[in-house]
């Protein structure tokens, strides 16, 4: 079985989500062809050398429906003979994508795959394809459904998380992005969106609040409380599921959930005769994939089991890690994974995470493996792991090792 190399990961920045977000301009399959086409001119990538480009997007209807990975090929400067596959793995559909390619690629189904994804949250609304889970009425009382930001409010009324603990994570998540941002690590990732006049559209995360502090997220009202207390009343659903609990502590907000963005990520997965071919360097080795169902209500604890089941299957212990990557879709899960691996808070998200700079659903998963790669290589470590919570429960995770 061959190894999966990590050759390049790059990104676009995240824009605001919205009309006047700085990426609204763009459709999903234009920003998906500029970031493949990022990755064919950085490594001169010429000809039918692709076996195949795998793309995840969530809300996979209108601009992002039908196979969406073709289309984004087509769009691009690649090799019109590179096919494409759309995936939606939820939240971790870029994540997946990078692990099916490096599979692949471990498998020997091809020496090449460009992996990654995209979403334009601005322009297709979340939700709007619709999710038999939340509107099939038989599946969700099945189910016990619930929003995931009621599911985030039961993780930490279960595992004892305070407002004040998720507003200190929230200030944190800003305050490292910032930083990050100010010392240039973003840099070897990020690329620069222009026009079609070369006019810059984007250079860098716009979503992120420097200044967040915790008086200004103190003034913030839960965004989840009427809908789970009032109308149409999640938190009674809740606790049928849960009659441990007393009642729900709604503790989230927008300043301590992930924000709305657009944005998309792609990383160039191979093995190392295509290095050798094309006279490419390898950056990490990818070691292990993981990914694993979970409980649908409380729904967002998934990157604890999938954590778990990466470092069984992989013969490794939490202590052999380096370096963490946890999505940060509300602050309740990665306080929940530091709680459950006793971590060191200083070696998770240490340059923020969607916090401060956003959540584009689909490309969120690549995102944070390439984050991971380049902080990797700034401190000198060996060994990094993201994953990440899946809406209707689900978690994933990635493991790689810099070379």
């Amino acid at each position: 079985m061959s190894d999966a190399y990590i050759y390049d990961a790059v990104r676009s920045p995240r824009g605001k989500g919205r009309a006047d977000g700085s990426l609204h301009e763009l459709t999903s399959v234009a920003l998906s062809a500029k970031v493949l086409n990022a990755v064919k001119e950085r490594n001169g990538l010429e000809g039918h050398v692709i076996e195949d480009v795998i793309w995840g997007n969530v809300t996979q209807v209108g601009e992002q429906g039908g196979c969406l990975a073709r289309s984004a090929v087509l769009a691009s400067d690649l090799d019109e003979r590179i096919p494409g596959l759309a995936i939606n793995r939820f939240c971790a559909s870029g994540m997946e994508a990078v692990n099916l390619a490096a599979n692949q690629v471990k498998a020997g189904a091809g020496h090449a795959y460009i992996a990654g994804g995209v979403e334009m949250m601005g322009r297709v609304a979340m939700g709007s394809d619709g999710a038999a889970i939340a509107v099939d009425p038989g599946l969700a009382m099945k189910t016990y459904f619930v929003p995931q930001g009621i599911s985030a409010d039961i993780i930490a009324t279960e595992y004892g998380f305070t407002r004040d603990d998720a507003d200190a994570l929230a200030v944190e998540s800003q305050r490292r992005a910032v930083k990050a941002w100010e010392e240039g690590r973003f840099a070897k990732s990020v690329l620069t969106i222009r026009d079609q006049n070369g006019l810059t559209i984007l250079d860098r995360d716009e979503y992120i609040r420097p200044g967040t502090d915790m008086q200004t997220l103190g003034a913030l009202k839960p965004a989840f409380k009427d809908m789970g207390e009032v109308m149409p009343g999640f938190d009674k659903v809740a606790m049928l599921k849960y009659p441990h609990l007393e009642r729900i502590h709604h503790i989230h907000h927008a300043g301590n959930s992930s924000g709305i963005v657009d944005g998309a990520a792609a990383l160039l997965i191979g093995d190392a005769e295509f290095g050798r071919a094309h006279g490419l360097t390898p950056r990490a080795r990818i070691r292990a994939t993981a990914k694993i169902g979970t409980d649908p209500t409380i729904m967002l604890t998934g990157p604890v089991p999938a954590t778990e089941k990466i470092l069984r299957d992989s013969g490794m212990s939490i202590a052999d890690i380096d370096l963490f990557e946890v999505n940060e879709a509300f602050a309740s899960v990665v306080l929940r994974f530091q709680q459950a691996f006793d971590v060191d808070p200083g070696i998770v998200n240490v340059n923020g995470g969607s916090i401060a700079m956003g959540h584009p659903l689909g490309a969120t998963g690549a995102i944070i493996i390439g984050t991971l790669l380049d902080e990797l290589e700034r401190t000198g470590t060996s060994v990094g792991l993201a994953t990440l919570c899946i809406a209707s429960g689900m978690g994933a995770a990635t493991i790689i090792e810099r070379v």
